[in-house]
């Protein structure tokens, strides 16, 4: 049960990721290498994507 509920939240965490790439002002590519990165990595993915990922909105 531990095991489905910390799927679930990284699941959330790595979905909130992806959208918040997609919303920056990044270009294209970055937004599609973050988005590879978070796919293929979930849990690191997300992390890197916390401390080094695009930030701010696109203006």
């Amino acid at each position: 049960m531990e095991y489905g509920i910390f799927g679930l939240l990284v699941l959330v965490a790595d979905i909130y990721a992806i959208l918040k790439t997609w919303s920056s002002g990044a270009s294209t590519g970055a937004k599609i290498l973050w988005t590879l990165l978070i796919l293929v990595l979930p849990l690191l993915g997300f992390i890197i994507w916390f401390f080094a990922g695009p930030k701010g909105r696109a203006v």
